[in-house]
């Protein structure tokens, strides 16, 4: 039954509607034109023009007290244009620009980017505007920033277009560069790469360094996720020196950022740790919160693989807040997919499955491909913990088909020798081989030292389970000399573990000594699951061998 207040309140908006719509254009033009007065009067008069959007780089934003009512302002505005029939609207009509412009860029501040990306387009349909490709290039940045690559596609290739028609280098350079970026995370790295190779060459013609220099760090990241490494830390180095000639301090922060992401996959952790933390500075410098809380999950990801889980945890969630704050969808998933392998490492293996389910949801719904199929082989990884193995197998082939459509080959590297354990596990030994084999060839190819001591390690557990004794131990030997150069404790204190249980003269105080030294490291890095999984098999070993378990005195 419906309460009198409420039908009250109901009946009231009719009313008030049915007297707004019997006043005549002309009286409702007077009536807005008076609120817009009013309204802008009480929030402390007149805002500034704002610069031209023809300045590429504008100055930083000033607030002004009307920008909480910008877009109300605005709204009354284009109501007054529309209804009257006189012909001096003209400065009302400006009015509504500079007021819609600043709503956009004040949405823009408090992180609310979807709202301010629909601002602008609107800005953009006005039809006497005469930025509409500038305006279309910050509504597609702001959909972008808030991880809705596939929404700022077709916004990019419209103001593309307006920007050839009008012969404007450096608009089209910039335009072409924020293309590459959504190609690039909608898993269409090739294309990414022509799109990046044709803003360099645009960014060139216009003798314009800053766009250079923000080019070929893009460019450096695209080759980065394809395996040129090499060829990825010469482009990042060029780009700084550039962003550093040019005072491009945004996205000299930006580059250092991602050179560190370059060396903490090579096994330089101490490196990549100092061009994080230099990053921060940069980022914290300018106030730039959504890149703050990039390098803080990046800089968590370092504290996870050196052991500090309680530092990484704490650093993870900064840069969660920060994700929300900004509404960096794609971030967002992301920084769960690092926190879910924390909750994982540290026993809290169903709050991890939780975690990654939320991760998976907020890739596909963002578009990006890459972490899909890597969030899909995370939640694969629970499946085979806890004995689901067909699921696990379908999440990893799942994962294999999408890393293999989008050429990211360290991930398929990956997944593959993931999809291996399954089979191991499952009694297919042979398939868990070839896919070993294949891993380890594709972490070769690409300089994935990382990766090649994991898949050496675990095609040793494989010989050993198999009978063939003397090529596990040297494989574990291997194993554990790149584990050592690259600095992966963690699975240093993995394959100590396993490799105590292939000694020639079986369990021995010798065996003992080895896995008490892996079972160390895994306590000092607070990866109990590990280490209970380890110190499982091993009891399991002893018992079949007639010895006492290596976590007790060996007699």
């Amino acid at each position: 039954m419906t309460s009198a207040e409420t039908a009250y309140l109901f009946r009231h908006a009719l009313l008030r509607d049915a007297a707004y719509q019997l006043q005549t254009p002309g009286d409702r033009a007077r009536l807005h034109e008076l609120a817009f007065f009013l309204i802008e009067q009480a929030f402390g008069g007149r805002a500034p023009e704002p610069p031209s959007l023809e300045i590429i780089d504008p100055p930083k934003f000033v607030p002004h007290s009307t920008d909480a009512v910008a877009e109300e302002l605005a709204r009354h505005a284009r109501i007054t244009v529309q209804s009257s029939r006189r012909a001096d609207t003209g400065g009302m009509a400006l009015l509504r620009t500079i007021y819609l412009r600043r709503a956009a860029e004040h949405q823009e501040q408090q992180y609310r980017t979807e709202a301010a990306a629909n601002l602008w387009q609107e800005l953009a349909r006005l039809p006497d505007f005469a930025f509409k490709p500038e305006a279309l290039f910050r509504a597609a940045g702001a959909f972008f920033s808030a991880g809705r690559p596939r929404l700022a596609e077709p916004i990019v290739e419209g103001a593309l277009a307006l920007a050839r028609s009008s012969d404007s280098w450096k608009l089209q350079g910039r335009l072409l560069s924020i293309l590459a970026k959504v190609q690039q995370q909608t898993g269409r790295p090739a294309l990414a790469a022509e799109t990046l190779e044709q803003a360099l060459a645009v960014a060139r013609k216009a003798g314009d360094r800053w766009l250079q220099g923000v080019v070929l760090a893009t460019l450096a990241a695209t080759h980065g996720e394809s395996g040129r490494r090499d060829q990825a830390e010469q482009l990042y180095l060029q780009a700084i020196s550039i962003h550093r000639d040019s005072g491009n301090r945004r996205h000299e922060g930006m580059a250092l950022s991602n050179l560190a992401l370059l060396q903490y996959e090579t096994g330089r952790r101490e490196q990549a740790e100092q061009l994080y933390l230099q990053a921060l500075v940069i980022h914290r410098e300018l106030g730039n919160r959504p890149s703050e809380g990039i390098v803080l999950g990046n800089l968590a990801n370092v504290y996870k693989e050196t052991g500090r889980m309680n530092e990484a945890e704490r650093h993870y969630n900064q840069a969660l807040a920060i994700a929300r704050e900004v509404g960096n969808r794609r971030f967002e998933g992301y920084v769960l997919g690092n926190l879910g392998m924390v909750l994982d490492e540290t026993g809290r293996v169903q709050e991890a499955g939780q975690i990654y389910e939320q991760a998976l949801v907020l890739h596909r719904d963002a578009g990006n491909r890459r972490f899909e199929g890597i969030a899909l082989a995370s939640l694969g990884n629970i499946h085979n913990k806890v004995g689901h193995k067909d699921l696990a197998g379908q999440n990893y082939r799942q994962a294999l088909a999408i890393h293999r459509e989008i050429g990211d080959r360290r991930s398929e590297g990956v997944v593959l020798s993931n999809l291996a354990v399954v089979y191991a596990s499952t009694g297919r030994s042979k398939e868990a081989e070839v896919a070993y084999e294949q891993a380890l060839d594709i972490a070769r190819g690409i300089g994935n030292r990382r990766g090649e001591g994991v898949v050496l390690g675990q095609l040793a557990c494989l010989y050993r389970d198999t009978g063939r004794a003397e090529q596990a131990r040297q494989a574990f030997a291997q194993a554990l000399a790149v584990h050592r150069e690259v600095g992966n404790r963690l699975f240093e204190g993995v394959h100590l573990c396993e490799s105590a249980l292939c000694q020639r003269s079986g369990p021995s105080e010798i065996s003992a000594d080895i896995w008490r030294k892996g079972a160390s490291i895994l306590r000092e890095l607070g990866n109990t699951g590990e280490l209970d999984r380890h110190t499982a098999a091993m009891r399991q070993a002893c018992a079949r061998a007639g010895v006492p378990p290596f976590d007790t005195d060996f007699t």
